[in-house]
């Protein structure tokens, strides 16, 4: 753990926040909901694809390609932006990266053509990462026993926001047009940036290095730690099958059920469960070693994937599939997050930045494989990707066990 005197030494302060800001579940509640519905304009497009596609006149392979480019912009957030949790004082950014989300929305909100929509889906991936400066804020502020329960708590908030969310997406968009549902999106940011502004209290910055030499710090993050480097890939992999399934599951329900997005947003509250479990998981990885729970969260993902390949065709298989698919995929998240945040003090938010970098990236290509095994081979094309890159998340979950036990 050398690194924990190399990445920021001669320029670390001391950050002071009033001691029961983790434990004011008002102000995690709070927060969780930020979280989850900054992050939600990301997915809000998956239900609504077809629809979008038929308005702009484009097909589906073409349209395919939005949440992938949204994504990508969330990718783009992350390594520019995330960084700056370690550098200014956070409400302040909090705030302002909330401001620039609203204009984005409202960019995609008023797209007239393809191109007008993938420019403004990047610029609203690119600053819909609040919740990433959020989460390794609490974490820094939480002490290390009660780390896990604390995040869990976070989690469980944010995941509850996103699934009504991706639900709200489906009935609104359906019913008022896909159109609606950024213009809705876009008040309730702007309200959530005014409250946040009055409830959160200013939280000093952690180090005094450079943009430069901050950005610089990260790559040392990334060659002195293996097990930021092997949880990174083992989420990037998991969200990667993630994201191929939803990407996809509209085009699915469209052809097999002859369902809409309205229905598509439903699924979302299978979503539920998953939430619901997240503080559980994280009281567990307060007690236990988090890597050895993630085996049964790689197991879930797999048995997801294959009932879903096997039994989709019936509502009954689907709905399983989905409840295990978000089983493994929120119990994943957070156990490997828990584990990051405990190699470097004050680095949290940059140890954040190469996590959700490579998850993300992981989440794109997913998002874009999905696409691809749809127009070849349709639904089962989708679940042989999935199954093909949670394999190679359980290969290299097991073949480095040995090179740590966090």
């Amino acid at each position: 753990m050398s690194s924990a005197k190399t990445v920021d030494t001669t320029d670390r302060v001391t950050t002071t926040v009033t001691e029961n800001f983790t434990t004011d579940r008002k102000l995690i509640l709070l927060l969780s909901i930020v979280s989850g519905l900054a992050i939600a304009n990301v997915y809000y497009n998956q239900p609504l694809l077809a629809q979008m596609g038929r308005n702009l006149q484009v097909s589906e392979h073409q349209i395919g390609i939005v949440p992938s480019i949204t994504q990508m912009g969330y990718v783009l957030g992350l390594l520019v932006l995330v960084p700056l949790g370690d550098r200014l004082e956070r409400r302040k950014l909090i705030v302002t990266v909330l401001s620039l989300l609203v204009f984005a929305i409202i960019g995609v909100a008023t797209a007239p053509n393809l191109t007008w929509l993938t420019l403004a889906s990047l610029t609203l991936g690119c600053f819909s990462i609040v919740a990433q400066l959020i989460i390794p804020m609490v974490a820094q502020m939480s002490s290390p026993s009660e780390r896990g329960q604390t995040l869990g708590m976070l989690m469980s908030g944010l995941s509850l926001s996103l699934v009504f969310a991706r639900t709200l997406s489906g009935f609104v968009g359906e019913t008022f047009g896909w159109r609606s549902i950024y213009w809705l999106s876009a008040g309730l940011i702007v309200t959530l940036a005014i409250t946040v502004r009055g409830k959160l209290p200013i939280i000093p910055p952690t180090s005094q290095l450079s943009y430069f030499k901050l950005m610089g710090s990260i790559l040392q993050l990334i060659r002195e730690q293996p097990v930021l480097r092997e949880a990174s890939l083992n989420i990037a992999l998991i969200f990667a099958s993630f994201n191929a399934f939803w990407s996809t599951m509209i085009f699915f329900l469209e052809s097999a059920y002859h369902y809409d997005g309205k229905v598509a947003g439903l699924f979302g509250f299978v979503g539920i469960i998953g939430a619901l479990v997240t503080p559980s998981i994280g009281r567990l990885a307060d007690r236990y070693t988090p890597r050895k729970i993630i085996n049964y969260s790689i197991a879930s993902a797999i048995a997801a994937f294959t009932i879903l390949a096997i039994a989709g065709t019936y509502l009954s298989g689907l709905i399983v599939g989905v409840l295990f698919l978000f089983l493994g995929m929120h119990s994943a998240y957070i156990l490997n997050q828990i584990r990051i945040y405990s190699l470097v003090p004050n680095a949290e938010s940059r140890l954040n930045t190469v996590y959700m970098v490579t998850n993300y990236t992981g989440g794109a290509i997913g998002s874009f494989l999905g696409a691809v095994g749809w127009s070849l081979w349709q639904w089962h094309g989708v679940c042989a990707v999935a199954i093909t890159l949670i394999g190679l998340a359980a290969i290299i979950h097991f073949k480095i066990f040995s090179f740590s036990n966090r």
